[in-house]
């Protein structure tokens, strides 16, 4: 069985646009300038929603860690506060990456990214534009907007039509945002409304959660028209797509489709529901496989450690 590093977290920071990023960066002790994986999370989610514990895992295997809370979210900066924006979201990625290249204390040459849901989709993006990566990891990952509403049907769909245009108006005007909710029961407007999706998004809210069940509306069109599976064949490093056989979320069926296109993709599937992923069994079964890909790619130097 393969040692596990004891690892120290430091609360960080790291600009990005007009403002900052929020994280946790996880150290391995005993090892100098070891590797690291960016990890950021998914639909409106902050690190606190169980980044944690894939962090620690990958820092227990001698892999740095920097789990961060996207800007306009949790405590984070950005106004207006909840605007969920693709351009930003991927500039606070790119952000994030640079900010780990200038640290002495970690090697910029041993880089991989990890996302999950909405997240996972930003990390084939990422992993498109960036090819000095070593690695990614794709989990229950977002692939394609059209495919995603179509899960969420067309009745609830139109029923967002009004916040919509709420939101629009708010936004020429210079007003506060309107919102739509994240997750919601059945039938209900929301960007999810699978049944699981309300529930498994408050099973992952620690206590003094800085997660708010909502988001600009004005996201709604330019969730329809991401497609972020279809970069996946420019990736020409290694990637490792999670997928959920019975994803409520994001179908599997498409993002198989698209995961098959990656030069070097790897793909492993469970029986398990979208937001599963996060606890239990189920999560001790991706962390071991995750953090045996991310060995591999990274190949982490052991070395001996005062305990």
């Amino acid at each position: 069985m393969s040692s596990i590093h004891p690892f120290v977290r430091q609360d960080v920071a790291f600009p990005s646009g007009d403002s900052r990023c929020a994280g946790w960066l996880y150290l391995p002790a005993g090892l100098v300038s070891p590797p690291v994986v960016v990890l950021g999370h998914g639909l409106g989610a902050t690190r606190e929603m169980r980044l944690d514990a894939f962090a620690e895992r990958f820092a227990q295997a001698g892999i740095a860690a920097l789990a961060f809370t996207y800007r306009h979210f949790g405590d984070s900066g950005g106004r207006p506060r909840q605007l969920l924006s693709i351009k930003r979201q991927l500039a606070d990625w790119d952000s994030a990456l640079a900010w780990v290249k200038t640290r002495s204390d970690l090697d910029g040459t041993r880089v991989a990214v990890w996302g999950s849901s909405f997240g996972g989709g930003h990390a084939i993006t990422v992993a498109s534009r960036h090819p000095e990566l070593r690695a990614a990891v794709a989990q229950c990952p977002f692939t394609d907007g059209l495919a995603s509403a179509l899960a969420l049907g067309p009745t609830a769909s139109l029923r967002m039509t009004p916040v919509l245009a709420r939101d629009l108006a708010a936004r020429v005007r210079g007003r506060a945002p309107a919102m739509v909710p994240i997750a919601a029961s059945p039938g209900s407007p929301a960007l999810m409304n699978a049944p699981d999706a309300l529930p498994g998004y408050e099973a992952l809210q620690p206590a003094g959660t800085t997660f708010h069940n909502e988001v600009a509306a004005r996201v709604i069109p330019t969730i329809a028209t991401y497609r972020p599976g279809r970069a996946a064949k420019k990736i020409a490093f290694p990637i490792l797509f999670c997928v959920s056989n019975t994803d409520s979320v994001t179908p599997p069926a498409q993002t198989l489709r698209y995961a098959r296109t990656a030069p070097r993709g790897e793909i492993k599937r469970y029986d398990a529901g979208h937001f599963d992923f996060y606890t239990g069994d189920t999560f001790e079964t991706l962390a071991r496989d995750q953090t045996e890909f991310l060995t591999r790619q990274l190949a982490p130097i052991s070395a001996p450690w005062t305990p």
